[in-house]
């Protein structure tokens, strides 16, 4: 079976984010940050991963949440090591930009499992 888009891209964000860690870690000697970014940058996708073999709709949709909060904390992280300087912005512009489209996708089926959700109570 195909595995869903959302969570090929979540699965290669993971990946990119793992290679950013190890940089990080190997090339600027941060431990702290990088173990931020390691943690929140790889749980989409095992959020994501937990959601589609999810025993309901809402749980689901709480696993997606889950996802979409650390899409959103990552965000935050790669922000902060930029404005900080750890990381250019030609490495975190193409991270930045994957990190937006999770976001946006995630935040999409969000929405559309609420409405569908809805739906069915009503």
């Amino acid at each position: 079976m195909k595995e869903s888009l959302v969570y090929e891209k979540s699965f290669k964000f993971a990946m990119r984010i793992v290679n950013l860690y190890k940089y990080l870690c190997k090339q600027k000697n941060e431990y702290i940050l990088s173990k931020q970014v390691l943690r929140s940058g790889t749980s989409i996708g095992a959020n994501v991963k937990e959601a589609l073999q999810s025993q309901s709709k809402k749980d689901f949709l709480s696993k997606i949440n889950i996802s979409l909060k650390e899409a959103s904390e990552i965000n935050y992280w790669l922000k902060l090591l930029v404005a900080t300087n750890y990381i250019d912005n030609n490495i975190s512009k193409d991270i930045l930009n994957e990190c937006n489209e999770l976001n946006k996708i995630l935040t999409s089926i969000v929405k559309t499992t609420k409405q569908n959700l809805n739906k069915v109570e009503n």
